[in-house]
């Protein structure tokens, strides 16, 4: 039996720790070839070097495009969406892979779905569906229009993508990949030291009598005030004064100035208790969430994998408006004396209350058996 070719692409840290199930679910499957192909961001050193992990983690790379064009601006995220067209239509011209699979909603997708698209290879998206009032948003729904096969991770985002004129019969609530690593870690206790083993920069604060993790991005619709907002959440820890673990943005427009404001608020301000880390072990990170006070940001990780773990979340402006959420998450501006009265507030409550939200921990053992049986015909049309 010919085994069909499954060639996913990550592009970015986040995409891995979203895929990872579905990747040792496609190796396992007797029916499938995992064609893995890391691009754009997820091979640099300044973003964490996610191909790392992927390695260490036992997966075979079938090619890695370099593609991210320096600025971290608009026209850089435009550029490199353009280079990424015209390298990973080389990449799938020598791999002839039956499906092609892009994950969630970063600009680099775009190069993806486009490729896939305009080579008459079945596309497959998964968390599609999903609303958050940003750029992300228009690259996910453009995906959606562009992709054969959507694999989301709640029942609204199903009903929308089924709205937005899709074939219901090849939409799939198969809750999000990255729940079943959440899944795996709900038991566990803290186990390894993140400074010994992840290194980082600044104070070691002692974990033990509890701690906050920090993971902030750039909007990229308001790129330009990043520094502006990165600056208050820092004021906040700053005068909270609480073990905190902080973690690097994405390279989204406005990363620079996210990036700027941590550097020159370190360099005046002493922050005795605040440790910083680039990038870290999908499960490693979950372990540390599920163990910690709370997630002060905006990374979709608060809306996904703590609703599910009951980590309390303090979600700061607009990155994920009007994402489907749990019961963990509290909303606040941009505003230093606002983060600060919500942290209290968590900390004073201890955890939330658990959400299945994004499903209960087999999405990527259900979108390999999706995979292997799904008809590789088109069932939309393209008319010129």
């Amino acid at each position: 039996m010919n085994k069909r070719k499954i060639a996913v692409v990550i592009t970015a840290r986040p995409s891995y720790s979203r895929v990872k199930t579905v990747l040792k679910a496609i190796v396992a499957h007797p029916g499938l070839e995992l064609q893995l192909i890391v691009a754009a961001s997820a091979l640099l050193e300044r973003y964490g070097s996610a191909v790392n992990y992927i390695e260490n983690d036992g997966f075979e790379i079938a090619a890695k495009v370099f593609n991210v064009l320096e600025g971290e601006n608009l026209t850089a995220a435009a550029k490199t969406t353009g280079i990424g067209i015209l390298e990973i239509s080389t990449v799938f011209d020598n791999l002839k892979p039956d499906i092609v699979i892009t994950v969630a909603d970063r600009f680099e997708t775009m190069a993806t779905a486009i490729s896939a698209s305009y080579m008459n290879i079945p596309l497959a998206h998964i968390q599609g569906g999903e609303v958050t009032g940003n750029i992300d948003e228009k690259v996910r729904h453009a995906i959606t229009k562009l992709a054969d096969y959507h694999f989301v991770a709640s029942e609204n985002a199903r009903e929308r993508v089924i709205k937005l004129g899709e074939n219901a019969d090849f939409v799939f609530n198969t809750g999000c990949p990255s729940i079943d690593i959440a899944s795996e870690v709900v038991a566990n206790s803290l186990h390894f030291d993140p400074y010994e083993k992840y290194g980082g920069v600044g104070a070691q604060p002692d974990l033990s009598n509890g701690y906050l993790v920090v993971m902030q991005h750039p909007v990229t619709t308001e790129y330009r005030d990043s520094r502006k907002h990165i600056e208050e959440t820092l004021k906040a820890i700053g005068e909270l004064n609480i073990p905190t673990l902080w973690f690097w943005p994405n390279v989204d427009a406005g990363a620079d100035g996210t990036s700027t404001g941590i550097r020159s608020f370190r360099e005046k301000n002493k922050l005795e208790k605040v440790h910083f880390f680039k990038n870290m072990e999908g499960d490693d990170f979950l372990v540390l969430l599920n163990n910690s006070l709370g997630l002060i940001g905006n990374s979709s990780v608060g809306i996904r994998e703590c609703a599910f773990l009951g980590v309390p979340v303090i979600n700061i402006g607009t990155r994920q408006n009007r994402r489907d959420r749990g019961n963990n998450v509290t909303d606040v501006d941009y505003d230093k004396d606002a983060i600060i009265e919500a942290i209290n507030r968590i900390i004073a409550d201890g955890k939330s209350p658990v959400s299945s939200v994004y499903g209960g921990g087999n999405a990527g053992e259900e979108i390999a058996k999706l995979l292997s049986e799904l008809p590789l015909q088109f069932h939309k049309t393209i008319s010129y």
